[in-house]
C-alpha cells in the first residue's frame, strides 16, 4: 500500500516536473523568439524555483535538457577541438553598389536564369557558433574555429537562455538530426552594464561588444558564461535528417523553421531584385544604430538555396552570398597629448591621446600615431580636432586633421630624445623610420614581450592580460615568459584583482600552454622580423627548439623566405644569455614545443605545395592574414619579397614596389580574384 502511494506519488511529481519544464521552454520561446512574453519576470522566477526544488527532492528525475541545467558544469582546462561536418565559410566583402551588381551578374550566369530573388540579413557582429541537436536534445556547440575544425563549447552554450536546450514540438516530427548555425552576441545595453560592474571592481573592460561576447563565450569556467546576458540569433540549417524532414528550399522558408523549431532569428527582408536590394541598404546604414546589437552590415542570400548550393564555393567563400560592409562611422574628437609607448622589440611609437568619444560601438581615448613621419605628413598637433574613424571597425586611426578649426594654440610634436620607461638614448637606424630603445633590459619592453608571449596567436594563455603582467613584474613574481611556469596559485591569489579561483584558473592556462606547437613558441619568443608565417617555416626547417637554438645565420638564409636581416635577427636574440635563460626554463618546466599537427592539405601534398606567394596592395574578400593563412593550409608559402623562386605575386589596391620587381624578374602576376579562382579549378 505505502509502496503503491510511494510510486503514485512520484508519478504526480514526475507529470508536474515535466509541466513545468514544458512551459518554461514556452515562456523562453515567447521571451527570446516571438519578443512577446505572457507572464511576468517573478510569475517566471517562481516556475523555475517550482521546478528547481522538485529536481532537488527526486535528483533522479534531472534530465540534461531540464532548464535548471544551463548553469554551472565542470571547468575546463581547454577546449577540445571537434571535426566541422563540412568546412564552415566566411563570406566575400562588397563595399559598393557596382560590386554588389556584379554579385548578381556572377549569380545569374553561373546558375543560368535571369531572374533572382534575395534575402537581406544583418551581419551580426558576434561570435559565430554551430550547434549540433539528436532527437531534439542540443549534444553539441561548437565555435567556428577555423572553418574545419571548432572549439568544443557545449557547455557555455547551454548557459545562454536564448538557445533551446531541445527543440520545440512542431507539427512535424522531431528531426532525428539537425545541425545549425548562428551568431552569439552581447546586446548593446548589456554591453554597457558589463563594463560597469567591471569597473566597479577594478576589472579590465572591454573593447566591444563583439570581444565581450567572444570572451565570455570562451571562457573555461561555464559559471563565468552564464553570469554574462549573452544572446543568440540563428540563420542556417546545416543539415538535418529524419521523417518529413528535408533542407529547406528557401532561405525565407529556412528562417520560419527555425524560428518554429525555438530558435531566435532576425529580422529580414525579401527583395524580388538586386534593385530593390540596393534600396535597401541605406535604410539598414540609417537604421543600424537603433538595433539592440551591434551590425557592421548585411548578408545578401540568393533565397532558393537549392540554386545557391548549385554555385558551390571558392576556396573561402560561398557564391550564392555576399557580405555588404557599410562604410566606418567617422567622429570628431580632440587630440589632448601626444605621448609614446615602448613595444616588445623596443620600437618607440607616438600615440595620441584622445577626448574620449564613442565610435564604430566602443569608445576610443587612444589612436596609434605610427611614427614621427606619419604625424609631419598629417600635421597632427597637440590641441588639433581631427576626423576619427575605425579601420576595418576594429583599429582607431586619424583619418584627417580638421584645419578650419584650429585656433593658433595648438602645439606640434617632437619625438623625445630619451626611452620614457628605461631613459636609454633613442637611435634610429638608416632606412627605417621608427626610433628604437636599444636597452634589452628595458621594462616597458619585458612588459611587452610577456603579453606578447600569452597572447592567443602565441602561446594562448588565457587570463594573462597587460594588468595582470604589470602586477606580476612590480610584485618579482616574474621577470621573464620561463618564470610564468614555475608559478603558483598561491603566489598569485593575493594579486590585485586576482583571488583564489582567478589564479586557480590561470595556472590551468599556463599549464595547458606547455601543449603549444613549436611554430606558436618560436613566434611567442617575440624576436624581431619573425611573424606567424616565418615561425611557422621555421618551425618546418629546424623541428625542434634545440635545433632552432643552434641555427647559423647561413642555415637560416637557405629558406627562400628569410633573408640575412631576418637571419641576423633571429641568431643575434638567440644567442643573448637572457634567451638562453628563458629557453631553459621552458624546457626544465616541461614546455613540449612539438610540431604542429600536420594539417590534411599538406599530408596530401597541398594543392599549393612547392608555391611560394608574395601579397602586395589592399585586398577586398579577406584580410591579408587569413589569405596568407590559406596559403599555407593548402600547402604553399607566403613570403614577405620577390624573386626569382616566387611563384606568384597576389595584388590588390595600391600595390607598392613588390609590383615593379616582379615585373622586371618576370614573376607571375595575378589579381585577389584570379588567385581564389585557382584554388577552386585545382581543386
Amino acid at each position: 500500500m505505502t509502496d503503491t502511494g510511494h510510486a503514485e506519488s512520484k508519478e504526480n511529481v514526475l507529470k508536474r516536473i515535466e509541466e513545468l519544464r514544458a512551459l518554461i521552454h514556452e515562456h523562453n520561446y515567447r521571451y527570446y523568439v516571438l519578443d512577446a512574453p505572457t507572464i511576468t519576470d517573478a510569475e517566471y522566477d517562481r516556475l523555475f524555483q517550482e521546478l528547481k526544488e522538485l529536481e532537488r527532492l527526486y535528483p533522479e528525475l534531472v534530465t540534461p535538457d531540464s532548464p535548471t541545467q544551463r548553469v554551472g558544469g565542470q571547468v575546463l582546462s581547454v577546449f577540445r577541438s571537434v571535426p566541422h561536418s563540412g568546412p564552415v565559410l566566411s563570406l566575400s566583402n562588397a563595399f559598393t553598389e557596382g560590386e554588389i551588381r556584379e554579385f548578381d551578374r556572377r549569380v545569374k550566369q553561373l546558375g543560368g536564369v535571369e531572374r533572382v530573388d534575395y534575402v537581406v540579413e544583418p551581419k551580426i557582429d558576434g561570435l559565430s557558433v554551430i550547434l549540433r541537436y539528436e532527437t531534439g536534445i542540443l549534444t553539441l556547440g561548437l565555435t567556428r574555429g577555423d572553418g574545419l575544425l571548432g572549439e568544443d563549447v557545449t557547455a557555455n552554450v547551454r548557459t545562454i537562455k536564448a538557445i533551446p536546450l531541445r527543440l520545440r514540438k512542431n507539427t512535424r516530427p522531431t528531426p532525428q538530426y539537425i545541425e545549425v548555425r548562428g551568431e552569439v552576441f552581447l546586446p548593446k545595453e548589456d554591453f554597457k552594464r558589463l563594463n560597469q560592474e567591471r569597473e566597479e571592481e577594478g576589472l579590465p573592460t572591454f573593447a566591444n561588444p563583439r570581444n565581450a561576447a567572444a570572451g565570455s563565450l570562451r571562457q573555461l569556467d561555464p559559471a563565468i558564461t552564464a553570469s554574462r546576458p549573452l544572446r543568440a540569433l540563428f540563420y542556417e540549417i546545416r543539415d538535418v535528417r529524419g521523417d518529413d524532414w528535408d533542407l529547406p528550399r528557401y532561405q525565407v522558408e529556412c528562417m520560419a523553421t527555425l524560428r518554429d523549431l525555438g530558435f531566435p532569428v532576425a529580422s529580414f527582408d525579401h527583395c524580388e531584385s538586386i534593385d530593390e536590394v540596393i534600396e535597401l541598404l541605406p535604410v539598414w546604414e540609417s537604421k543600424r544604430h537603433s538595433l539592440s546589437y551591434d551590425i557592421d552590415g548585411v548578408v545578401i542570400k540568393v533565397n532558393d538555396l537549392e540554386l545557391g548550393r548549385s554555385l558551390g564555393a571558392t576556396g573561402h567563400s560561398p557564391r550564392s552570398q555576399i557580405a555588404f560592409k557599410f562604410p566606418p562611422e567617422q567622429v570628431e574628437t580632440k587630440v589632448k597629448d601626444i605621448v609614446v609607448q615602448v613595444g616588445r622589440t623596443g620600437i618607440v611609437t607616438p600615440v595620441a591621446i584622445l577626448e574620449p568619444v564613442r565610435v564604430s560601438g566602443s569608445t576610443v581615448s587612444r589612436a596609434t600615431l605610427h611614427n614621427e613621419d606619419f604625424i609631419r605628413e598629417k600635421d597632427i598637433r597637440i590641441g588639433d580636432t581631427v576626423l576619427l574613424q575605425k579601420a576595418g571597425e576594429v583599429i582607431p586611426e586619424i583619418v584627417r586633421v580638421i584645419e578650419e578649426k584650429r585656433t593658433g594654440s595648438e602645439i606640434e610634436f617632437s619625438m623625445p630624445d630619451r626611452c620614457p620607461a628605461c631613459g636609454e638614448v633613442l637611435i634610429k637606424l638608416p632606412g627605417e623610420v621608427a626610433y628604437r630603445c636599444t636597452n634589452m633590459a628595458c621594462p616597458a619592453q619585458i612588459r611587452e614581450r610577456l603579453t606578447h608571449f600569452a597572447s592567443r596567436d602565441a602561446m594562448d594563455i588565457r587570463g594573462l592580460g597587460p594588468a595582470l603582467v604589470e602586477s606580476l613584474l612590480e610584485s618579482g613574481l616574474v621577470k621573464d615568459p620561463g618564470d610564468l611556469y614555475f608559478l603558483k596559485a598561491d603566489d598569485i591569489a593575493n594579486l590585485p584583482r586576482m583571488g583564489r579561483k582567478s589564479a586557480e584558473n590561470l595556472i590551468r592556462s599556463i599549464e595547458a600552454s606547455k601543449e603549444r606547437s613549436l611554430d606558436r613558441l618560436i613566434f611567442a619568443l617575440g624576436i624581431r622580423h619573425v611573424g606567424k608565417q616565418t615561425a611557422r617555416l621555421l618551425a618546418e626547417r629546424f623541428r625542434t627548439l634545440d635545433e632552432f637554438m643552434n641555427a647559423k645565420e647561413d642555415e637560416l638564409t637557405t629558406i627562400p623566405e628569410i633573408g640575412p636581416e631576418t637571419a641576423k635577427s633571429i641568431t643575434l636574440v638567440m644567442n643573448t644569455e637572457s634567451m638562453k635563460e628563458v629557453v631553459d626554463k621552458l624546457k626544465k618546466a616541461g614546455v613540449k614545443a612539438a610540431l604542429a599537427e600536420e594539417n590534411p592539405e599538406l599530408s596530401r601534398g597541398g594543392i599549393l605545395s612547392g608555391k611560394t606567394f608574395v601579397i602586395t596592395g589592399t585586398l577586398k574578400a579577406m584580410p591579408r592574414h587569413q589569405v596568407e593563412e590559406l596559403i599555407v593550409s593548402l600547402g604553399g608559402r607566403v613570403s614577405s619579397s620577390v624573386s626569382k623562386g616566387t611563384y606568384a605575386l597576389i595584388v590588390g589596391d595600391s600595390p607598392g614596389s613588390k609590383l615593379d620587381k616582379a615585373r622586371a624578374l618576370g614573376v607571375r602576376i595575378i589579381t585577389e580574384d584570379e588567385f581564389f579562382e585557382m584554388i577552386e579549378g585545382v581543386q
